[in-house]
């Protein structure tokens, strides 16, 4: 254990002093969620999404508004839903506005839910108008700034990750990592001392990026509880990932390369900047993260999403064992 934690303060103290891992765990994604939420969530422009609507369409036809598909009924509603056709379906009646959304479209169900409510500002007097939410889609979405703020978390932690399997061929070429291999010290001291300090300072990045887009983007990530869980199964499975990856490479060149276009895949085909309606998408750790606190922010449980992201960490983390070697 004191071998352990000797390796863990060590790391610790490199890390804090690599200034290209406080880029990519902190500046860039906080960066890049503040440019996506001034720019894209703010924006006045077309609003790139497919709707539908059973009744009367609750806003008039407009170059800044996508066109309405008739719908028949609210159980086709549902299946085109369901089915990834629509992002979102108007179901309007005699004093009320339903909006069935899709869990996998959270920025279009946003303007949906944004457009049925500005529907029902201008009538008064009964009936009322009341805006209901399909219990199992349109409540389990992020907000736009909750969004970009997880999605460029995820996607950059990635890259964090990277620089600690890359230190170790670093380590290797030096022949550092050979002389503490050849010191009394157990290989699972030397293996767990390098992956926890790579879990911590990956963590610390998230803790990080959590405070700083909740205070100055008011980012609602959820119960903190739930978010720490998500953040801790999210980052083993970006670390067993990458651990995969870099054990196949040969050299740090190598690994780098390898583990970049990975980071970059998944990246944006699971989801981190914008939605992506495919079945790849829940091969990614992104889109269950970012579902785990779409759950979270709709009051349901991210134990699914969490037992995706560990059963991928569990898979993937023994490849790191073979990384450390002499």
């Amino acid at each position: 254990m004191r071998a352990m934690l000797l390796i863990l303060a060590q790391d610790l103290r490199r890390r804090s002093k690599d200034s290209t891992l406080l880029v990519f765990a902190i500046v860039l994604p906080l960066g890049m969620a503040f440019m996506f939420d001034l720019v894209i969530g703010g924006s006045e422009g077309p609003v790139a999404a497919r709707y539908g609507a059973v009744g009367a369409s609750p806003f008039p036809s407009s170059p800044a508004l996508p066109p309405v598909v008739p719908v028949a009924s609210e159980q086709e509603a549902r299946d085109l839903v369901e089915r990834g056709r629509l992002d979102a379906v108007f179901v309007t009646g005699p004093g009320s506005i339903h909006v069935i959304g899709s869990v996998d479209a959270p920025i279009a169900v946003q303007v949906a839910r944004e457009i049925a409510e500005s529907a029902a500002l201008p009538l008064r007097g009964p009936p009322p108008i009341e805006i209901v939410e399909d219990a199992t889609a349109a409540t389990r979405e992020l907000d736009p700034a909750t969004h970009y703020a997880a999605g460029s978390a995820v996607f950059f932690m990635f890259f964090a990750v990277l620089f600690g399997f890359t230190g170790l061929y670093a380590e290797r070429s030096a022949g550092t990592l050979a002389r503490l291999l050849a010191a009394p010290v157990p290989r699972a001291s030397v293996a767990a001392g390098k992956l926890l300090s790579g879990l911590l300072a990956a963590l610390a990045g998230m803790a990080v990026l959590v405070g700083a887009t909740s205070l100055l983007m008011g980012a609602r990530w959820g119960h903190p509880a739930g978010v720490a869980a998500l953040c801790v199964a999210c980052v083993l499975a970006a670390m067993g990932l990458s651990a995969f990856v870099a054990s196949f490479a040969r050299t740090a060149e190598q690994a780098a390369t390898w583990q970049s276009v990975m980071a970059t895949a998944f990246g944006l085909l699971g989801g981190s900047f914008f939605p992506v309606s495919s079945w790849f998408v829940q091969l990614t750790p992104h889109h269950w993260f970012l579902r785990g606190l779409a759950d979270l922010h709709g009051g349901a449980s991210p134990l699914p999403s969490l037992a995706v992201l560990l059963g991928v960490a569990a898979l993937t983390l023994p490849f790191a064992a073979k990384l450390v070697r002499a």
